[in-house]
């Protein structure tokens, strides 16, 4: 990867629960270019990122810090990071997540040790302890991944979509997503389009989906989907922008239904298209879709 002349020198913290994907988002920035660093201690953030502030080159860094750092290292990222910022490093935080039934089932079927479990501590007060150690970090985050729902081939794709390009523009990603699978923890904005006309209903439709012609003219034709969809497209257009000159760079806007099988992904692929206009990074994800 490439960094721009002129623009700060980039460095992306990994962190999150153990078994939420982290070691594979590392590896994936490493496969994209960037210099991966795993398990490194807080109390060499510092060192590091200043090294990398006061070194000429277009590298860009990873590294991954997690919950074997103690609760005072964690706490001490903020100002880390406000320092190496005044030093022109841009240095952001991506943090994975996962519900604990998911993290529990990882753990089980991977057989691996959680790095806070031991003989006293069994694995469903060692996820406990790490939510409560690392919200510090994530607290701070620039972005939250929640991965219950991610497979690794889902999240290598949004890993390589969402962090692999140098953030010089806003990066918005469009979820659709279905109620009755539960809401996303990881959306900045939530819309609920179960109000609207549900092509469920129509037996001709059912096997569809919201990408398909059949559905989107079913959709299309509605006054009230139309007006929705445009509402929708205006509040972005209002509001991004003012995002944007906060400095944010990731935002995540999600959509739902029912079933996040038709209304839903409609309207996200329509927002697409619209975003795509301007100068925004966008990418799409359909929760529910295969």
């Amino acid at each position: 990867m490439v960094t721009p002349e002129g623009s700060p020198r980039r460095l992306i913290i990994v962190s999150g629960l153990s078994g939420s994907g982290k070691s594979v988002a590392l590896a994936t920035l490493e496969d994209s270019g960037f210099y991966c660093i795993d398990n490194l201690p807080v109390a060499l953030l510092e060192a590091f990122g200043g090294h990398i502030a006061a070194t000429g080159g277009e590298m860009q860094y990873a590294v991954g810090i997690d919950a074997r750092n103690r609760l005072e290292a964690l706490e001490r990222i903020p100002d880390i990071l406000e320092g190496l910022g005044q030093q022109g490093l841009a240095a952001e935080i991506v943090f994975l997540d996962a519900e604990d039934a998911t993290l529990l089932k990882r753990f089980s079927e991977t057989r691996r040790r959680h790095p806070l479990s031991n003989g006293d501590t069994p694995l469903a007060e060692a996820i406990v302890d790490e939510r409560k150690l690392l919200m510090p970090v994530q607290a701070r985050a620039d972005m939250t991944i929640n991965t219950t729902h991610t497979t690794l081939h889902e999240l290598r794709t949004l890993i390589r979509d969402r962090l692999t390009h140098t953030p010089t523009q806003l990066s918005v990603q469009l979820m659709s997503f279905g109620y009755k699978h539960g809401t996303p923890t990881d959306a900045d904005f939530v819309f609920d389009s179960r109000c609207l006309p549900n092509p469920h209903w129509q037996p001709e439709l059912r096997p569809h989906t919201g990408r398909d012609e059949p559905v989107r003219r079913f959709l299309a034709e509605s006054p009230l989907v139309e007006r929705y969809s445009r509402q929708l497209a205006e509040f972005m257009d209002d509001w991004l922008p003012v995002f944007e000159r906060e400095n944010r760079s990731y935002l995540t806007v999600a959509v739902g239904c029912t079933g996040g099988q038709h209304r839903s992904v409609y309207l996200i692929e329509a927002l697409a298209n619209h975003l795509r206009r301007t100068d925004l990074t966008v990418t799409i994800r359909h929760r529910e879709l295969p």
